[in-house]
């Protein structure tokens, strides 16, 4: 594993109760260090959606402070769902972020049409959602979020619906992106596969309300592939995150 950059971004004794009086998170703490892949594995409902919202920005906390060091990064945003625009092609879809920031139009041309290469979509630009299978609406939704270039990437279950087969070329294509533009990733997945197989490091939370149960760093090199998820390295780190889940799930605080 390359050494850790600076800190992009600490979540400091977080705490999140809804107006529903339900408390998602309680002194949850959390340094994410530049160019760093790290994902939140948890239960459902324990509080990972909350927490990306929180850095986001698109909640507050309840508790705690959310701090930039090195002030605020431009943030982009992967949701569990593609939230295309349906009359929108792919292109369109992809500038909406660039077009809405007031950007010229022909560099939002160039960026879009650079950013839709990257993720393999370059020949759907013109394509509607309703054309494309549900991997490429993912990708079209990872190409909107790339498009402003930001610092970093909040990925929420982004490949959760998806069918395995599906689901396995796109962990392969995001880590090659993650590889060539450096981007911080905060990842959020219940899979205990996925987690081992995309990480740097795994945050394994409790249920709600969510805390740091306890992190594990999967020492494993890039790029990573078929030959890695097939390893006895890779069993063994899935046991081992297996195990923390399981722990964390029982209240086990050992």
């Amino acid at each position: 594993m390359s050494s850790l950059g600076s800190t992009i971004v600490s979540l400091r004794d977080i705490g999140k109760t809804f107006d529903s009086g339900t408390t998602a998170l309680d002194r949850f703490n959390l340094d994410v260090h530049a160019g760093e892949f790290v994902s939140l594995l948890g239960m459902s409902g324990c509080g990972k959606s909350t927490t990306l919202r929180i850095v986001a920005g698109l909640s507050a906390a309840s508790e705690g402070a959310v701090e930039w060091p090195a002030g605020a990064s431009k943030i982009g945003f992967v949701f569990q769902e593609p939230t295309l625009m349906p009359w929108a092609d792919v292109a369109a879809n992809v500038r909406l972020p660039l077009k809405l920031g007031g950007a010229d139009e022909a560099q939002s041309r160039a960026a879009v049409a650079q950013t839709l290469e990257r993720v393999g979509l370059a020949s759907f630009a013109q394509a509607y959602p309703r054309e494309l299978s549900g991997g490429m609406k993912m990708r079209a939704s990872i190409a909107r979020a790339l498009v402003t270039e930001p610092e970093l990437l909040l990925m929420d279950e982004p490949f959760a619906a998806l069918d395995e087969i599906t689901r396995f070329k796109l962990n392969n294509d995001l880590l090659t992106l993650w590889q060539q533009l450096r981007r911080t990733v905060i990842f959020v997945t219940h899979s205990v596969f996925e987690s081992v197989y995309l990480s740097q490091r795994i945050v394994v939370m409790t249920p709600r309300p969510g805390r740091v149960f306890t992190e594990i760093a999967i020492d494993a090199p890039y790029p990573r592939g078929e030959h890695f998820r097939t390893s006895a390295e890779y069993g063994g780190f899935c046991r081992q995150v297996a195990e923390a889940l399981g722990q964390a799930m029982a209240g086990d605080a050992s």
